[in-house]
């Protein structure tokens, strides 16, 4: 499947169906994320049921800490 990422279009194995598996994918679990699906900015307790479809737009955004 192919998503554009962070403004990149990204290819993702089968696998990937949902957001919270992109997350996994990219081994983003244990990070402060804020995830944007095709515009909308998605609860983290959505992530498990929201289904990905190819060509679809995610802007992931993470913080981090420091001074």
């Amino acid at each position: 499947m192919q998503l554009k990422i962070n403004g990149e279009m990204v290819t993702v194995p089968d696998s990937v169906q949902h957001i919270s598996d992109l997350v996994e994918h990219f081994k983003l679990e244990k990070r402060v994320l804020m995830i944007e699906h095709n515009e909308s900015i998605l609860e983290k307790d959505h992530h498990p049921q929201t289904e990905l479809k190819d060509g679809d737009k995610i802007e992931i955004v993470q913080f981090v800490g420091g001074g």
